[in-house]
């Protein structure tokens, strides 16, 4: 089962980050965390486009892949930060990432209340309209005094708060198991013609949200280029041969792939 964790500030120091980073070493074997970041996003502008921030389409194809979603937040001024509301709305206008999916809150926050007043809206924010994510029910995991949690080593050194995150993430994962057999038509991702989005690769090893996934897979798989001929179903070719009839077509032609992503 794959989860990816939301850290949901753009501080270069947060607990909320480090407290993500625990639960990927400690819980390693009941489910893999890939941990996500959200600095580097401008705020929401409904007139520009989403797909033109690379962090903006990451978040947008991990989100979508991932089997939940874990959002680790802050705690500003009683509500969540401006960079996760921000993120949010993007995710939320033109695509719709979260919708459906099963998502978890936690939160570490350096007083006693842990994000607590940040969760409750970031529950009725993930409830929206757009949003309609699947928020895991309870289970509240509020880490307080933050800077005294943890050890040197990011350990959150109370055994007790450790036996009671396990007990909500094991949850988490029951709940997963439960919303992923319930009959749901997957949000349909945006037509990407002009191929801003990264494209899907069946190449093992290869990242496709690598900027440079083209040319690496180029590389591990040997790909032939130019005047290297190509054995066709009734014929040979060059590539540069196909190169030039594919770019003589007066029409458009469109590949889709499994995951809706085209070229």
């Amino acid at each position: 089962m794959k989860f990816v964790g939301i850290v949901g500030s753009n501080a270069e120091i947060s607990y909320n980050r480090k407290l993500l980073h625990f639960i990927k070493k400690h819980f390693a074997k009941q489910f893999e965390l890939e941990i996500l970041e959200i600095d580097n996003i401008p705020l929401f502008n409904q007139d520009l486009k989403w797909d033109e921030n690379f962090q903006l389409r990451l978040l947008y194809n991990k989100i979508t892949r991932a089997d939940g979603v874990i959002i680790s937040t802050p705690e500003h001024n009683h509500t969540i930060s401006p960079a996760l509301k921000s993120v949010i709305e993007w995710l939320s206008y033109d695509v719709h990432p979260f919708e459906n999916k099963p998502v978890m809150i936690v939160g570490a926050s350096y007083y006693d209340q842990g994000t607590s007043r940040a969760q409750v809206h970031l529950r009725k924010i993930l409830d929206a309209p757009g949003v309609n994510a699947y928020v895991l029910p309870g289970n509240e995991f509020l880490l307080g005094k933050a800077k005294q949690a943890f050890d040197e080593d990011g350990n959150i050194i109370d055994e007790r708060t450790v036996g009671f995150l396990g007990l909500c993430l094991d949850n988490f994962v029951k709940y997963v198991e439960v919303v992923s057999k319930l009959k749901k038509s997957k949000p349909i991702a945006p037509e990407d013609l002009d191929v801003t989005n990264s494209i899907s690769t069946t190449i093992q090893g290869i990242d496709p949200d690598d900027p440079d996934w083209v040319e690496k897979a180029a590389e591990l798989v040997g790909a032939v280029s130019g005047d290297t001929y190509v054995k066709l179903d009734h014929g040979i070719l060059t590539v540069n041969q196909i190169d030039m009839f594919l770019k003589a077509m007066p029409f458009e032609l469109t590949y889709a792939d499994d995951n809706n992503q085209f070229l």
